[in-house]
């Protein structure tokens, strides 16, 4: 028993690990420090059935918890040390932030009495997390532990979900705690939780506008997905024949299979043959979207003169960036459901017309374009070749994390989502580099069973490979993919396009990156002839532990990628 706790009491580092299982907690991602002693001990001692995943870093375990997050329903756990391990963690959380996904960042803390002091790795936790969280505090006494745990899993949950940050002081951790505190609501153990509906009376005038259009298209973000909405959405658009495009994020809304899914439009993965339908639009419905300068190209497509209706759980986004005409504030999947239940009250039978041939064509015309590049033997092999043997070769259910650099305008352009759900994602909101490794990681602990890829650039694989050897410790048969060629190519294809090809800063050398994979226990294979990309694929997708395929690849600043900036 702890000093000053009785035997009818518990540590607050025991406290935290009791309030965790309480919340369904499974896996925790994180890494070790000084200040964390306490709390390690209890996952130690204390028979929890938590799996702790130790990390090498600690931003690789806030991108591990928003992947685990993405994929599992449940909201991504993890924590670092004070000091440097609360400054790393900060990328995974502003990016599960804004991409509305549901993280805890536990970071424990020097104590609280030694606070100005000048004790080491001193930091003012607090006030460096308040801007990049939807809720944040440090336990300022033990007692307090398990009501701060039920605020973070309540607000991180609920609404339109977020990070939170909990500062967890060392004497805090070594404090009493009673028993009887420790308790959870289940409603908060899984996201998004205790979703809100529209206004009912706000219907029949959403409805009425969207019927006065003539050829109106829907854009979905990632609110369909993250709200489950899939099957209520497919019952709106097939009753109403209404082409739907997505955003990056909004993938798996819709299958894109499906004779209305035109894809992804925007300036990242959208095509000119599928802006022409988004062009053509006389109305235009934003669902769970934030309408954000990628999904409208600089607010370009549409126009801001464009007929505009809108849902969403956040009301802050609704005309943020255009004048609405109509809109609902409510979880997608419930305002979807809404709509469908009154559109059966009122009897509206009749559709739009032209949708599914409009999606057709765009569809037809933009496998004009991507065929003769997927099927080239040109050399360094071309990005949309090795997207294409990605397709023909996994499952309609294997999940693919793509790093924000050269393999996130491809794979959303050109990655045909078959099946509604989340089975392709990316670091959209903020797209820092080095993500997918670790993503990936986090995707495999939260879906296991089902295969996991993950692209990234050299650029990003520089930022995150000694996670290697998380994986080969833990033996997950993740795939990873490196298109290797060299540079930061996102940056030297701006310089091409916009500042006269004065190229500066952006070239370095070229990583044998299979080596390196190699050199942590990972089974690696480096192609440089398009004829061997396929049999060397399929052997790292079928093999049964960690594999990674290092592609000579031709890089963005010599392509034609679909990125709207780039080829005007």
């Amino acid at each position: 028993m702890a000093d000053g706790v009785t035997s009818n009491e518990m540590n607050g580092a025991e406290a935290m690990v009791r309030m965790l299982q309480e919340h369904g907690v499974r896996h925790v991602f994180g890494l070790c420090g000084d200040t964390s002693l306490p709390f390690y001990d209890a996952l130690y001692r204390l028979d929890h059935g938590i799996d702790h995943i130790l990390t090498r870093d600690e931003r690789s375990a806030a991108y591990m918890a928003d992947g685990y997050a993405r994929v599992s329903g449940r909201p991504g756990i993890c924590e670092g040390p004070s000091g440097g391990g609360a400054t790393y963690i900060l990328p995974g959380l502003v990016e599960a932030n804004e991409s509305s996904v549901p993280v805890l960042a536990i970071t424990s803390d020097v104590s609280v009495a030694s606070r100005g002091h000048y004790p080491l790795t001193e930091l003012d936790q607090e006030g460096l997390m308040r801007p990049l969280t939807k809720w944040n505090r440090t336990v300022p006494r033990s007692d307090m532990v398990p009501d701060m745990v039920r605020s973070a899993f309540r607000t991180m949950t609920t609404g339109r979900p977020g990070a939170a940050h909990l500062g967890f002081p060392i004497d805090v951790q070594r404090g009493a705690v009673d028993p009887e505190a420790i308790w959870a609501d289940p409603a908060h153990a899984t996201w998004p939780a205790m979703p809100a509906g529209p206004d009912i009376s706000k219907l029949d005038a959403f409805l009425d506008a969207l019927a006065s259009a003539r050829f109106p298209v829907m854009i979905c973000g990632g609110g369909v997905v993250l709200a489950g909405g899939e099957g209520a959405l497919q019952t709106f658009v097939e009753r109403l024949s209404l082409v739907v495009a997505t955003t990056v994020s909004g993938q798996g809304s819709l299958a894109e299979t499906h004779p209305l899914c035109l894809g992804v439009v925007g300036s990242n993965g959208g095509v000119q043959a599928t802006r022409a339908v988004v062009e053509k639009a006389d109305l235009v419905l934003f669902a769970g979207c934030r309408a954000g300068s990628v999904t409208t190209e600089r607010w370009r497509v549409p126009d801001r003169s464009a007929r505009i209706l809108h849902i969403d759980s956040d009301p802050e986004v609704i005309g943020a960036s255009y004048r609405t005409e109509a809109a609902l504030v409510g979880d997608a999947r419930l305002t979807l459901e809404a709509l469908n239940r009154r559109l059966d009250e009122r009897g509206d039978a009749s559709g739009f017309e032209g949708g599914a041939a409009a999606v057709a064509g765009a569809k037809a015309e933009k496998a004009r374009h991507f065929r003769p590049l997927a099927e080239s033997a040109d050399l360094p092999i071309r990005p949309e070749r090795t997207i294409a043997t990605l397709r023909r070769l996994l499952d309609d259910d294997a999940i693919v994390v793509a790093d924000p650099g050269t393999p996130c305008p491809y794979v959303s352009a050109f990655y045909e989502i078959r099946r509604a759900g989340r089975t392709l994602f990316s670091n959209r909101a903020h797209g820092a580099l080095g993500y997918a490794l670790s993503a990936s990681v986090g995707a495999a602990f939260g879906r296991p069973g089902v295969k996991v890829v993950a692209l990234m650039g050299d650029g990003s694989f520089g930022f995150t490979c000694g996670e290697l050897e998380t994986v080969v410790r833990y033996g997950l048969p993740i795939t990873f993919i490196t298109f290797s060629n060299a540079v930061f190519g996102w940056i030297k294809a701006g310089q091409r396009s916009g500042f006269g090809e004065r190229y500066y800063s952006v070239d370095f050398n070229r990583t044998d990156h299979a080596a390196v994979a190699s050199a942590y226990g990972v089974r690696s294979w480096r192609v440089e002839n398009p004829d061997e990309l396929e049999p060397v694929l399929r052997q790292a997708i079928e093999h049964g532990g960690p594999t990674l395929v290092d592609i000579i690849s031709q890089p963005l600043d010599e392509a034609a990628a679909p990125v709207s900036e780039w080829i005007a």
